[in-house]
């Protein structure tokens, strides 16, 4: 499976040290020939300014890159579904906190919203976990998460293990590639990679 003329719907949840990335995933998807990204993102993503970035510049930064305004309120997230908008949903980065509301059937946000809408399609949510906890209490979620279907882990990693023992990050050389085999209902392996 390639990723020529897939249209991608990114969800970007407020892991804010993860944001500069954001720019290397589009170009990537870009550069394999993706029809169309729709960003779709938190409200701490929409809202909250950190030493990363201001929130404006990020959402300003998201559209003009993907061409397509951002998905930022559940009202708009819904119709993701029903009017079968994208192909997959690439969660990029993923906290905690999301990976729980996942698990739990909790819908509050925009991001969780277009999930619940877009898996009643039967297509793929690709996740790429960056939390500080994931091998603490988000461990459980991370599990039940593995164990659903339609939803793919990127292979991730412990983030900083001396600093931040519990801490894992996604290994972001994998997202195409985990994109491309959750189209085919594959989950890449190994999902959890050495520390670089």
């Amino acid at each position: 499976m390639q990723l020529k003329n897939l249209k991608v719907g990114l969800a970007i949840t407020g892991s804010f040290c993860n944001f500069s990335e954001t720019v290397n995933v589009i170009e990537g998807l870009l550069k394999e020939g993706v029809k169309e990204i729709i960003p779709i993102i938190s409200n701490p993503t929409k809202n909250f300014d950190t030493r990363f970035y201001k929130a404006e510049d990020y959402v300003k930064m998201l559209e003009q890159r993907t061409g397509n305004k951002c998905i930022d309120s559940i009202v708009k997230a819904e119709p993701i579904g029903p009017k079968d908008i994208v192909d997959v949903i690439l969660i990029c980065p993923c906290t905690g906190n999301t990976i729980a509301k996942l698990a739990h059937g909790i819908t509050d946000t925009p991001v969780v919203m277009a999930v619940k809408s877009h898996i009643r399609n039967n297509k793929p949510v690709v996740i790429g976990v960056s939390t500080n906890d994931g091998l603490g209490v988000s461990l459980a979620n991370i599990g039940a998460l593995l164990n659903t279907k339609n939803m793919y882990f990127i292979p991730f990693r412990q983030d900083a293990p001396n600093s931040k023992p519990k801490s894992l990050v996604l290994d972001y050389r994998y997202v195409n590639e985990t994109i491309k085999l959750a189209m085919e209902g594959k989950q890449i392996q190994p999902i959890v990679v050495g520390n670089n």
